[in-house]
């Protein structure tokens, strides 16, 4: 039944009906994959991307509704789990008294510990040089890159302009090449 009901529905079910677990349950089977893998590309470890992913969905539980649908039910999703993402993140850099180069250092090693990767191939380079972006540079190189957001749903995850994210964007192109050029593994 939940794919007969589009987002504005399950959206409609869980403000008006007597059993939001339902409505709730669509959208989390619908979107978990999707933003689980933005947030992982983010904080790297599975784990920490689990605990962000729940944190996420606390708050559209609580959030969904107050939504107004002034922007797409995806967009709403992308900018809580982005913002949560960011939140973590700071936060995990003040729990670490290390240097910066102690933090990159033990990203590097992570990535290259994760199975996911065969350590001779690019896309574990790719990784960490994603890595080495600043936050928001990282987030729109991949919401662009992984996920082919076009430019106008981006600017309203992430409350900036088409023209700054695109900037954004061949900056961290331009960065990830020169690492991937720089760096010999």
């Amino acid at each position: 039944m939940s794919s007969i009901l589009d987002d504005n529905e399950l959206v409609l079910a869980f403000k008006t009906g007597n059993n939001k677990e339902f409505p709730f349950t669509c959208i989390v089977k619908k979107y978990q994959e999707r933003l689980y893998w933005h947030i992982r590309r983010m904080v790297v470890i599975h784990e920490d991307a689990d605990d962000v992913l729940q944190n996420v969905f606390i708050k559209v539980w609580k959030g969904l509704d107050g939504f107004r649908g002034e922007s797409q039910l995806s967009t709403w999703l992308y900018k809580i789990a982005t913002n949560e993402t960011y939140t973590f993140l700071e936060n995990r850099k003040k729990r670490m008294a290390n240097s910066l180069d102690d933090v990159e250092n033990d990203l590097a090693n992570k990535i290259k510990a994760d199975e996911r990767f065969d350590g001779n191939k690019i896309e574990w380079r790719l990784e960490l040089a994603i890595q080495t972006l600043p936050n928001k540079q990282k987030t729109v190189f991949m919401l662009r890159y992984y996920d082919e957001m076009p430019y106008e749903e981006m600017s309203r995850v992430l409350g900036t302009s088409e023209g700054a994210l695109k900037a954004s964007y061949h900056h961290a192109v331009k960065k990830v090449e020169e690492f991937l050029l720089q760096e010999q593994y």
